[in-house]
């Protein structure tokens, strides 16, 4: 590729939130320029009625025209719109696409479950070959995306319909939500992560507002970025001993976010023991990342390249 960009931009349709990122591109190094998101609970509209409908389309759309106007002011080349769970789902998830087109004259591409887990790693490793046995796993409101890759190996990914918001609605009936709540939803993660990639890894990273939420509770505090299983049981316990409004508003936590932190945590405990680690890294780089620096190295045909830019390039 010739033409390559000085400044990318990416924005991830999540079940929870939209989520802007542009930065300047340094080899495998990004600096942000803009980061910014708003809570639209897309996955719970999808939940409801199995559509977005129309007025929840023009919102998305008025969002990501001013994303898109937002990344243009910075130098923008490529502006990547991701669509996740929520529009994979979506009934109208057709008419999504065309409407955020128009609206903004950026295509929106709906990616599979394997799709956003390359995406994933790449951000995480900033497009870097592994030095050991990795496995990221970004932790949503409707599923979650693994990517496993060993040194000098191939990406393997999966993704499964294990999310924070998902396990809030089927279990959650109460605020704060009671201990036989939490018991559910365990079994039920335990139940799903039984189909989760076979892996050992020596770094096990967790990615999303779930898992970066989680470490302004926790006993390991925000500096370490890790999750341990002791501060996992310290934020579930902190989660559930007020209403939701009362402990996010503690932890300056966003009050939509607040009330599916507890299946969050639930599901980093179930990875935890599915890979029988003791620690969870968490990165603030995933999707948006990972597709500001494939558009980059491969331009307009990252789709087709995504396999081979998940195991890594030298620059």
């Amino acid at each position: 590729m010739t033409d390559r960009p000085s400044v990318g931009a990416a924005v991830d349709l999540g079940s929870n939130s939209v989520h802007l990122l542009a930065a300047d591109i340094h080899g495998h190094q990004l600096r942000p320029l803009a980061d910014e998101s708003v809570f639209l609970g897309l996955g719970a509209a999808v939940d409801t009625s199995a559509h977005l409908g129309a007025p929840a389309r023009a919102e998305l759309a008025t969002v990501l025209a001013r994303y898109a106007d937002r990344a243009r002011e910075f130098g923008a080349t490529y502006i990547t719109f991701l669509g996740t769970e929520p529009i994979r789902r979506a009934a109208d998830g057709a008419r999504v696409v065309a409407e955020v087109e128009r609206a903004t004259q950026v295509p929106l591409h709906v990616l599979s479950h394997e799709e956003e887990a390359y995406l994933t790693l790449i951000g995480v490793t900033a497009g870097m070959e592994v030095s050991q046995e990795t496995m990221v796993v970004d932790i949503g409101g409707g599923s979650s995306e693994f990517c496993a890759l060993a040194p000098r190996g191939r990406p393997r990914a999966a993704g499964l319909r294990l999310g924070s918001g998902r396990l809030t609605a089927r279990f959650a009936t109460t605020d704060p939500i009671s201990q036989d709540a939490v018991t559910a939803m365990r079994d039920a993660a335990d139940e799903v992560l039984l189909r989760a990639p076979d892996a050992a890894p020596s770094d096990l990273v967790a990615v999303g507002g779930t898992a970066s939420n989680l470490l302004k509770i926790t006993v390991d505090g925000i500096e370490a970025g890790t999750l341990t299983r002791e501060g996992i049981a310290l934020a579930i316990a902190t989660l559930t001993s007020a209403p939701a409004a009362s402990v996010t508003e503690r932890y300056f936590i966003n009050p939509k976010r607040g009330p599916i932190l507890v299946a969050g945590a639930v599901i980093v405990e179930a990875l935890m023991r599915r890979y029988g680690v003791e620690t969870v890294r968490v990165s603030e780089a995933g999707i948006r990342e990972g597709a500001i620096l494939a558009a980059d190295r491969a331009g307009r045909a990252w789709r087709d390249r995504l396999l081979d830019l998940a195991a890594g390039w030298r620059q």
